[in-house]
């Protein structure tokens, strides 16, 4: 098992010159043996190398989150804290590494395989955190939106990207963790109704990319 001093020096190019949260690396150390220990029966992950966990896993959620605090997304000082949906959560990526760096958010983990949504709510137990809510389900059938949706490696990427992007707020944004390819081909899946920045290269990665998008209004009200 990973010691957190080995999983703070992996993960420290995903956050550039800012520190890895003091305990975060055991937190997410929590996370890796739980991950690990039911992926040897249910496949949450075919990456099965402990280390290329932490980056691949950990670290491209992490800059995400890095990128998303950056924007204003995540960093919410009023009554209200700001809320984010993952789709297609998955074993919990980007969702919960996000909801680990930014506490405040209101996360909301969206899994339609019920095995991978047990498996997410004994992290969020196991991890003690509040305002996370797994939802077994698919994102057409939540009926509600959040400030910030994610998505990342999910199968059928043209059907769930459209629906992601129903779910977004009207001043939200859209994530995307995606292949150089898939990032390419999200403007033109959702038209010019939303724009989005230049992709953002993942430290360590080979072609993985975050965009981000919000809704063109100067677009989406032209009838």
């Amino acid at each position: 098992m990973l010691d957190a001093a080995r999983i703070t020096e992996l993960l420290q190019p995903f956050l550039g010159d800012t520190p890895v949260p003091a305990g975060l690396a055991a937190q997410l150390q929590t996370y890796l043996d739980l991950l690990l220990r039911w992926n040897a029966r249910t496949n949450l992950t075919a990456v099965r190398d402990p280390e290329q966990i932490v980056t691949r896993h950990f670290g491209e959620s992490l800059f995400a989150a890095r990128l998303l605090c950056d924007a204003g997304a995540l960093n919410s000082t009023g009554a209200v804290p700001p809320t984010l949906a993952d789709v297609g959560s998955g074993a919990g990526f980007p969702g919960l590494p996000i909801k680990l760096l930014a506490p405040r958010v209101q996360l909301t983990l969206i899994e339609s395989q019920n095995k991978k949504a047990t498996f997410l709510r004994e992290v969020v137990r196991a991890l003690c955190l509040k305002d996370v809510e797994v939802y077994c389900g698919r994102a057409e059938t939540w009926n509600r939106t959040a400030n910030v949706v994610t998505v990342r490696a999910v199968e059928k990427f043209n059907t769930v990207l459209p629906i992601a992007a129903s779910v977004v707020d009207s001043k939200g944004m859209l994530c995307l963790l995606a292949g150089a390819s898939q990032a390419e081909s999200a403007s033109q899946l959702l038209g010019t109704s939303w724009s989005f920045s230049a992709p953002v290269p993942i430290p360590l990665s080979e072609g993985r990319v975050v965009l981000v998008g919000v809704i063109n209004y100067s677009m989406a009200n032209i009838s």
